[in-house]
């Protein structure tokens, strides 16, 4: 006998148990530094095996960079690449600023977009925005400082500063640095 499937009847329930098993994984890195956490604590805190975190997300990296989806990309349709620039840094800050508890807990290589950084430094070098002897390497090195987790906890610990005006000091330093 013939068994008729349905294909996708099941979608809605993969869907919650990858649910369950992020939000458990962010639960337990915000409150544990990553390197804490295992694959079997986190299936454990979704109710599930540990095959199934595996068969989800292939990983435990795969897992940890489910949970830091990478910030909005800069737009480099835009006419003057000091304001993808612009935009970028205030990306970053908003990102940053949505679950700190979290980010300070995963690994960086985990949240740097080092390829957005590259393709910000050449967009700045193409259109001369660059300061003379700047190469697109030191650039593309500013910019990864200039919007990562740890420089952007620095000045907005414990809501010091608002995301808002982080971002708009990077933006100064980005100025003064690479102009």
């Amino acid at each position: 006998m013939t068994r008729s499937y349905r294909l996708g009847r099941r979608q809605p329930a993969v869907d919650a148990t990858a649910c369950a098993i992020v939000t458990a994984a962010r639960q337990l890195v915000q409150e544990h530094p990553s390197a804490e956490v295992s694959v079997a604590q986190i299936a454990r805190q979704a109710g599930v095996a540990r095959i199934t975190v595996y068969n989800r997300f292939g990983s435990r990296a795969g897992l940890l960079q489910a949970l830091a989806p990478p910030h909005e990309r800069p737009d480099l349709g835009e006419s003057d690449p000091r304001e993808a620039l612009r935009r970028h840094i205030q990306s970053a800050c908003a990102t940053w600023a949505g679950n700190p508890a979290l980010y300070r807990h995963l690994p960086h290589a985990q949240i740097d977009d080092p390829e957005a950084n590259r393709t910000l430094a050449e967009s700045l070098a193409a259109a001369d925005a660059l300061r003379p002897g700047c190469s697109i390497k030191e650039a593309e090195d500013v910019v990864g400082a200039l919007t990562s987790f740890a420089v952007f906890d620095r000045l907005h610990k414990d809501g010091r500063r608002p995301a808002a005006a982080v971002g708009e000091i990077l933006t100064r330093l980005a100025s003064a640095i690479l102009a």
